[in-house]
């Protein structure tokens, strides 16, 4: 019963939305702390581990991404209008950062293949990766709780946030 529901559910891609939001952000919080773990033990098997979550779940974010645009009729025509605010806000943020998720995972992935190649390197670049990923964090937070938003009125505190303008025409209104 439970696993039908969840392949029905799968059809629908605000679900799937739904579904893998929380690995770029809680499942990322749980790599980056494998990735600082790793010097301070001085394991360079844990780092690398830590190197390849980061990367795999910084990449995690292209098809919540995907499948957040493609739900975003379904989730626009079930929202109010303070819901339809969060819900401009929560893609104008998603829109904004997903490019830092996306370079984080290419640096991450970089300083893998750099740190079984050359084991020095590893060190080096711990550092930045873990601030990327920290930085990918305060950006995820940022847009989880305007898409919690959208649809939880006992989450919203306070006015919604203005409308964006001056950026790109909605790309939603051309379809």
């Amino acid at each position: 019963m439970i696993l039908v529901s969840l392949l029905e559910g799968l059809d629908n891609d605000r679900y799937v939305h739904v579904l893998l939001n929380h690995l770029p952000v809680t499942g990322l919080a749980v790599a980056f702390l494998v990735l600082v773990l790793g010097p301070i033990l001085r394991s360079h098997r844990t780092t690398l581990l830590g190197l390849a979550l980061v990367g795999v779940l910084a990449l995690s974010a292209y098809p919540v991404v995907y499948f957040g645009e493609a739900g975003y009729h379904i989730a626009r025509a079930n929202a109010n209008e303070v819901g339809d605010a969060w819900l401009e806000h929560h893609e104008h943020l998603a829109n904004t950062w997903k490019w830092l998720y996306y370079a984080t995972a290419l640096l991450a992935f970089l300083s893998l293949g750099l740190g079984i190649w050359r084991r020095r390197t590893l060190w080096a670049s711990v550092p930045l990766i873990a601030l990327l990923t920290a930085a990918c964090l305060a950006a995820g937070a940022a847009i989880s709780d305007a898409g919690g938003k959208v649809a939880h009125d006992e989450f919203r505190f306070g006015d919604p946030p203005a409308h964006h303008e001056g950026g790109e025409p909605h790309e939603h209104e051309h379809e």
